[in-house]
């Protein structure tokens, strides 16, 4: 697919979510729909035509412009499949070493 025809794909999406997305619309709700109208986009194509159907001047009630953001932002990272948020890993402590003048460093 060219980049013409895939920005073309990407606005027709983006119509789709305009028309789709209502006040309060659960993000697994929209991805279902979009999913069933075009079964063969991928999770990378939805999300870039969340982002270019929030940024595209076209008239769209306030709170499902909202709603559309949020969907885009919580689903632009992570598996395909998946439906949670990203989970945040605990940093590790360095190991210090100290010296002493006239001794050896202490690992």
């Amino acid at each position: 697919m060219s980049e013409k025809e895939g920005m073309a794909f990407i606005e027709e999406i983006a119509a789709a979510l305009r028309l789709i997305a209502t006040p309060g619309i659960k993000p697994k709700a929209l991805r279902a729909a979009i999913r069933e109208r075009y079964p063969e986009a991928s999770k990378k194509e939805i999300v870039r035509a969340a982002f270019y159907a929030v940024t595209d001047a076209y008239p769209m009630g306030q709170e499902a412009l909202s709603d559309l953001h949020n969907f885009a932002l919580s689903e632009r990272g992570g598996d395909e499949d998946a439906d949670a948020s990203p989970k945040v890993g605990q940093r590790k402590k360095k190991k210090r070493t100290f010296k002493v003048a006239g001794r050896p460093a202490i690992h």
